[in-house]
Formats: C-alpha cells, sequence, structure tokens
C-alpha cells in the first residue's frame, strides 16, 4: 500500500514501482494505470515523481517529445539522403535497361522499315520492268 509512505522521503515511497510521489504535497499514493498522465487533482506534473525523484512528469514529457522528434527528423535526413544518393547513382551510370531496350526495339523497327522499303521498291521496279516503263 502506497499510502503508509505518505510524508516519509520519495525514496521510500518510490522503492514501490506502483507508488507516485507529489513532491508538492508529500504523498504517496497509488499511480493511476488506467491513465498515461496524472490527473491535476492527483498531482501537477510539475511535482509529480514516479520510477526515480529526480525527473518530474513535465520534464519527461518534454525530453521525450525532444528525443521522438529528433529521431524523427534524423530518419526523414537518411531517408532524404539516401533516395538522392540512389538517384544520382543511377544519372551517373547512364541509362538503365529500359532506355537500352527501347533504344534496340527502335533499332529492330528501323530496320524491318528499310527491309520493307527496299523490298516494295524492288516489287515496283519488276512491274515497271514487265510493262516496258523503265
Amino acid at each position: 500500500d502506497c499510502h503508509q509512505y505518505t510524508n516519509k522521503s520519495c525514496e521510500e515511497c518510490l522503492k514501490n514501482v506502483t507508488c507516485l510521489w507529489c513532491a508538492s504535497s508529500g504523498r504517496c499514493v497509488e499511480y493511476p494505470v488506467r491513465r498515461v498522465l496524472p490527473p491535476a487533482d492527483l498531482c501537477e506534473l510539475r511535482s509529480a515523481r514516479w520510477g526515480v525523484c529526480w525527473v518530474n512528469f513535465e520534464a519527461l514529457i518534454i525530453a521525450m517529445s525532444v528525443v521522438g522528434g529528433t529521431i524523427l527528423i534524423t530518419l526523414g535526413v537518411c531517408c532524404c539522403c539516401c533516395c538522392r544518393k540512389k538517384s544520382k547513382k543511377q544519372v551517373l551510370e547512364g541509362p538503365d535497361k529500359d532506355d537500352e531496350r527501347a533504344a534496340r526495339e527502335r533499332e529492330k523497327r528501323r530496320v524491318r522499315q528499310e527491309e520493307r522499303r527496299a523490298e516494295m521498291k524492288s516489287r515496283h521496279d519488276e512491274i515497271r520492268r514487265k510493262y516496258g516503263m523503265v
């Protein structure tokens, strides 16, 4: 029971991990497990201690926000750097496989078209010779 540590020291209260020490009132109370943060009527955030006596909830929230924000920003910067590095690498390597394949297909179509033109020209020349139009 946490109430037995009221008006004693913070260290004695927090030996039991289910207890919350309120520095302003000197009370030791059960931590409200259904809520993430203790309600204001139980204890103000700047006076609430849980786990260790030297960190209050207000400082803990600010510190966690700063650390979380720093991690998110770092991840975002790393992702951007990796994407840029990858795109620069592709530019430096030259055309990729899709571009090479498209160029080969264009060349094949051009060669077939030239063959058809030569074939049509030879047919027309034969017809002209047959009818004496040369």
